[in-house]
């Protein structure tokens, strides 16, 4: 190895890295052993990792350089002489096995080996219950290659020790057997195995701007580095996201004491370095065993994405025809059952509230991975909307060296076969009506709404303040027909009870009605003031996935900051509900103290960065209905009410279903100015506004506010 060529490639690396929009996230790196002699056993399944995980790890490391086994047709050209400076050695090198187990000895290096002795485009490595890596020239079992290097590094560091004090002369003969003049130069510390995964998301193949640079590299460059230069070039080019998990390491010393072993580790006669010992069967069971082992953790350690759950989902299914909902009501289910308690490590993004799936897919999780899949024939759109799958493509051959551009949603599947607790939970859900999916998603949610309510009254309980439970607890009256559902949503500093009557009103009239409670609501002013209005629209979400998979057709409606929240959520999913009413919803807030929140709020971080005094986080509130509204009012509240309307205003026009906007005529605090320019923003074609005159903001609760109910009604019996 060229030292100097080593150091210069972690510049060259990066420099890459800036280029690049691949994002790298970094788990269990304490699991690595402070000192070697190491060999990771790493998944293999891009040249990312031939590549870059050298320089990566060394720098991990400490700076103990790191080598690797590369495939033998890199060896050409540029690259060829790169590779061979940095360390890296030919799969097809005479003296491979020697110069690994010596530097192992020594301690001089660690090593990269990957067990499924070559990428594994297909992602293809288990089957029947057992490791079975796929490859062009046919299945094989994985390698035993790092297990086997292993042990014959500890067997020969025990034996030149043990001869050392027993027979000197074969000690100081296999010295010079690896190139050693004094036992000193043989490292007291034994070798370990540590497995590695890297799981990239997403998968996506490109024509990208490394394609004609490639030429520059590699002479005579072969089609299928074509594919490879394809697919991971975008993947780092477009924005990867790759997770390096490190598994607990694996004592090669603890597989030693086995009779057969230990009698060869202590007999004086000469052994060389490929001689058929006597305990060579019993080194290769061992070698097996530690090859299963390492192999089950480096694929335990796979990081689920959503890709991988709705590739295995449409894989499982058992019907051909299926529709965009149930799709991803049956993701949802899977994302949102506790997967840590399968030992399944999750990528970010589905350690959050996975509700999206059932709304708006804001995250494009769901609309990224089903365009690939059209793009690619596994599923065709039909007229009607539904999805027709084409199981073929999970079960016939595919070009090994093209599968990644060919058919990348069976690649996504087959990566995440080995875990079998999620796919005994995939398997399940894939089997269930679409009626019993329903029923299982409208008690995930009620039951994540009631436990999230009782977490936060108990966290945030205030004595003499906080409400009775009643008036927070969020509700689901049955009517008389699943034909129509109301999602009702009240407002700022209040709760579910504001919405009560009204709720009531619209049940005994035969309709569905679901209130969830808005997240900081019916707790105390303290829980509100740490809340978003991105939490509000995940308790809307919550709401809106309940009385959707109840109800044929969903009517959302909502009173003050919850009927921006109720247009927010119109405009979001479109003609997915059926009509919106908005009652006394704000474009901007009357109230004095509300024009100088923003000056406040900025007062308060500002003040809070310099560690000093004089912030000022609650306002007193003179609320309407005492009984249900908060008596302080944070700032930081009023600020989120001001960023919901600043960012919903120019989506209203977005908003083309039937609506209705009602508004009190002397509201003091909101104008029916600015409720009136919400009407106008509005894009649908039926349209109402009514003006009621009130002179209170509340007018769904006391005199007059059986007018207000009953024009709702009006509005929706006639949907």
């Amino acid at each position: 190895m060229n030292r100097f060529a080593y150091l210069t490639s972690g510049l060259v690396v990066r420099a890459f890295s800036k280029l690049s929009r691949a994002r790298l996230f970094i788990h269990g790196e304490k699991n690595i052993p402070s000192e070697g002699p190491i060999i990771f056993a790493i998944n293999h399944f891009t040249r990312i990792e031939t590549l870059l995980m050298a320089n990566f790890i060394y720098h991990l490391t400490g700076g103990v350089p790191i080598w690797s086994l590369a495939d033998y047709s890199l060896f050409k050209g540029t690259l060829g002489a790169y590779l061979d400076k940095v360390g890296a050695l030919s799969t097809k090198n005479p003296d491979r096995d020697q110069i690994i187990v010596k530097s192992l000895l020594t301690g001089e290096a660690n090593w990269i080996i990957f067990p499924e002795g070559r990428m594994v485009k297909s992602k293809k490595v288990f089957e029947k219950g057992r490791f079975v890596v796929g490859s062009p020239r046919g299945n094989h079992r994985p390698h035993t290659g790092a297990a086997s290097l292993a042990l014959r590094s500890e067997f020969y560091r025990q034996r030149i020790f043990h001869m050392a004090e027993k027979c000197p002369d074969e000690a100081e003969r296999l010295l010079g057997l690896f190139g050693m003049d004094r036992i000193e130069s043989v490292s007291d510390r034994h070798t370990c195995i540590v497995p590695v995964n890297l799981t990239y998301y997403p998968i996506r193949a490109r024509e990208n701007i490394i394609n004609r640079l490639a030429s520059l590299l590699v002479e005579d460059i072969p089609e299928r580095f074509t594919e490879e230069i394809m697919t991971e070039g975008t993947m780092l080019l477009s924005g990867v996201d790759i997770d390096i998990r490190f598994g607990p390491p694996i004592h090669i010393s603890e597989f030693m004491d086995k009779s057969s072993i230990k009698q060869d580790l202590s007999t004086i006669h000469e052994i060389n370095f490929d001689d058929a010992i006597p305990s060579i069967e019993m080194m290769r069971e061992t070698a097996q065993e530690i090859m299963e082992a390492y192999m089950s953790e480096i694929y335990s350690m796979t990081t689920v994405n959503h890709d991988h759950i709705f590739a295995s989902l449409l894989k499982r299914m058992p019907v051909e025809k299926t529709n965009a909902d149930d799709l991803r009501r049956r993701a949802f289910l899977v994302a949102s059952q506790n997967l840590n308690k399968t030992k399944t490590c999750l990528h970010t993004s589905l350690c959050a509230d996975q509700v999206h799936l059932l709304t708006d897919d804001r995250y494009n999780k769901y609309r990224d991975f089903i365009a690939i899949a059209e793009e690619k024939g596994v599923v065709t759109r039909g007229d009607d909307g539904s999805l027709k799958k084409d199981a073929s493509r999970f079960t016939a051959g595919f070009d090994f060296h093209r599968i990644r551009l060919d058919n990348p949603i069976s690649v996504m599947a087959n990566e995440v076969e080995p875990l079998t607790l999620l796919q005994r939970k995939i398997r399940r859900l894939a089997w269930l009506s679409e009626a019993r999916v329903r029923r299982m998603v409208v008690n995930s949610l009620l039951a994540k709404a009631t436990v999230e309510f009782e977490e936060d009254y108990k966290t945030f309980y205030i004595e003499g303040e906080s409400k009775e439970k009643d008036v927070g607890r969020p509700f689901l009256l049955q009517g008389a027909s699943r034909k129509i559902g109301v999602l009702l949503i009240h407002g700022y500093m209040a709760a579910p009870l504001e919405v009560r009557e009204l709720a009531t009103y619209l049940a005994n009239r035969g309709v569905w009605v679901c209130c969830p409670r808005l997240r900081g609501h019916g707790t105390s002013p303290d829980d509100l003031a740490t809340r978003r209005y991105k939490d509000w629209i995940e308790s809307v979400d919550t709401g809106y996935g309940i009385i959707g998979n109840l109800c044929d057709q969903v009517i959302v409606g909502g009173f003050s900051t919850g009927a921006a929240l109720a247009l927010d959520l119109a405009a979001r999913v479109g003609d997915a509900v059926k009509g919106v009413f908005a009652v006394c919803p704000p474009m901007r807030l009357q109230d004095f103290g509300a024009r100088f929140a923003p000056a406040v709020d900025t007062w308060n971080r500002l003040m809070k960065a310099v560690r000093l005094g004089a912030i000022k986080e609650f306002v007193e509130n003179r609320p309407e209905n005492p009984h249900i509204n908060y008596h302080r009012n944070p700032i930081s509240g009023i600020r989120e009410i001001e960023t919901l309307m600043d960012d919903l205003e120019p989506r209203l026009s977005a908003v083309n279903v039937p609506a209705l906007v009602a508004q009190g005529f002397k509201d003091p605090v909101v104008h029916h100015k600015g409720s009136a320019r919400i009407y106008e923003l509005l894009g649908s074609e039926e349209k109402q506004y009514l003006l009621f005159n009130l002179d209170r903001h509340g007018i769904l609760l006391g005199e007059g506010a059986h007018k207000v109910h009953e024009a709702i009604w009006d509005f929706v019996k006639y949907i």
